[in-house]
Formats: structure tokens, C-alpha cells, sequence
């Protein structure tokens, strides 16, 4: 019975540090405007069907730092847009062709698979990195957490319930001591 007390609290203190450190990542990369990865990666989130079939609205995208010359025409790349409607919006696009400038830069021309225009010209200081996974659990989770109630539900209640039911069995075990010490 000790044994299955000790096996509940390990998977419970996995979940809540699991949760908080998807939220960390998360916050993390919100609030710096994904300028910072964690160990060189770092999550997007697909906000515009322009990448349908491939990437869907709502999927959850994982991408690595690579270096520029290692990008290849049909990688999925991630970058920051300077220009017009892209200005300040991570954007994950298919590189369709590769070029330097007069400095030896990388140019990336991008493009939504379902978009009819190529991005404006993609420079090697805004990209990102190169699409490596698409997450199917993290893109379903995202996908009902990314709702006040799916937030709730699934989230505050969850780690409220770890919470306060480790501090009840901590409470109770300390009033189980101190009877055994008062018989």
C-alpha cells in the first residue's frame, strides 16, 4: 500500500512538472517574441491554413536551429516577417529557392503551399529554424487547451486537484504521527 501512495506522488509531481514546463516553454517563447529557443528549439503554432494540407490550423510545430547553409529548397522554415502584413509574425513556409546576397548572406524565397504568391525575400537573421516534427498529441492538447473552458478543465483543475491533494495527504500523515506519538 506504501509502495502505490509513493508511485501516485511520482506520477503526480511528472504531470504538474511536465505542465509547467510546456507552460514555461510556452511563456518563454510568448513573451520574447520567440527570439529565445530552449536547447534550440522551439514550438510554433499554425494560425493560417497557408500551409494546408501539410499544416493544419492549430497544429503544433517543433523547429530546430540549423545553420543557414544547411536549409534546403522544400524545408519548412520558421522566421520572424519584417515586411508589410509578415512585419512581426513568426511564419512557417516552404523554402522554394535559396540565393546569398552581395555579403555572402543567406536569401530564402518562401512560400505557403497553399498560397498563390511567394513571402516577401526571407534573410538568414530573421529565420528561425527548420521544421522538424509536427506534434500530434502537443497540436491536439493545444487544440482544447487553447479554449477558456479546454483551459479550465484540462489545466487549473488538474493541477489545483495535484496540489491539494498532496497537501491533504501530507496534512493527514502528519496527524497520523502525531497520534501514534500521543498513545
Amino acid at each position: 500500500m506504501k509502495i502505490w501512495k509513493i508511485l501516485k506522488r511520482f506520477v503526480n509531481v511528472i504531470v504538474v512538472i511536465a505542465v509547467l514546463g510546456f507552460l514555461f516553454v510556452v511563456c518563454l517563447q510568448r513573451f520574447t517574441n520567440n527570439r529565445m529557443s530552449f536547447f534550440n528549439y522551439r514550438l510554433f503554432t499554425v494560425v493560417s491554413g497557408s500551409m494546408e494540407p501539410k499544416y493544419k490550423v492549430g497544429d503544433v510545430l517543433i523547429a530546430k536551429e540549423k545553420d543557414p547553409q544547411d536549409v534546403k529548397v522544400g524545408d519548412s522554415i520558421s522566421y520572424l516577417g519584417s515586411i508589410g502584413q509578415f512585419q512581426d509574425k513568426v511564419i512557417t513556409h516552404e523554402v522554394v529557392k535559396i540565393e546569398k546576397d552581395k555579403d555572402g548572406k543567406y536569401l530564402f524565397h518562401t512560400k505557403g503551399i497553399s498560397n498563390l504568391v511567394e513571402d516577401p525575400l526571407v534573410s538568414e537573421d530573421q529565420y528561425y529554424g527548420v521544421v522538424i516534427y509536427k506534434c500530434v498529441i502537443l497540436s491536439f492538447i493545444y487544440r482544447i487547451v487553447g479554449t477558456p473552458i479546454g483551459m479550465l478543465l484540462f489545466i487549473i483543475v488538474p493541477i489545483f486537484y495535484i496540489i491539494g491533494s498532496e497537501v491533504i495527504a501530507t496534512f493527514l500523515e502528519k496527524e497520523e504521527e502525531k497520534r501514534k506519538k500521543a498513545k
